[in-house]
């Protein structure tokens, strides 16, 4: 495992991906403390787990919808919200605007069922 600073990355960018082509792990450092970990993308990386933390993040961020989320990680739709509610990732997002709205239609017509 080899270590690089944050102005490593500037200056030995090359050097750090060639190392992950290789499969070496590599800890960047700043100020002497880690701040992330570079770790070569592989199958078997992505069969460790990584696949639904990504797709976690992803979905998080909204870079992924809940569909492509849970097709990045592997899983189907119902495991991945199950997997982003012990996350602490919520799965339904209603804007303050949308709840106001369905809370209207609510007030409006009543409670049915």
């Amino acid at each position: 495992m080899e270590t690089f600073t944050v102005r490593d990355l500037r200056e030995r960018t090359g050097e750090l991906i060639r190392g992950a082509e290789q499969g070496h792990l590599s800890v960047i450092t700043k100020h002497g403390n880690p701040v992330f970990v570079a770790v070569p993308f592989d199958d078997t990386l992505l069969e460790s787990g990584v696949r639904v933390s990504l797709a976690l993040k992803f979905f998080d961020d909204g870079t992924l919808s809940l569909a492509q989320a849970a097709k990045l990680s592997g899983v189907g739709i119902e495991a991945f919200i199950e997997r982003a509610g012990a996350a602490g990732v919520t799965v339904v997002r209603t804007t303050p605007e949308e709840l106001d709205e369905e809370l209207g239609v609510i007030a409006r017509y009543g409670r049915r069922g």
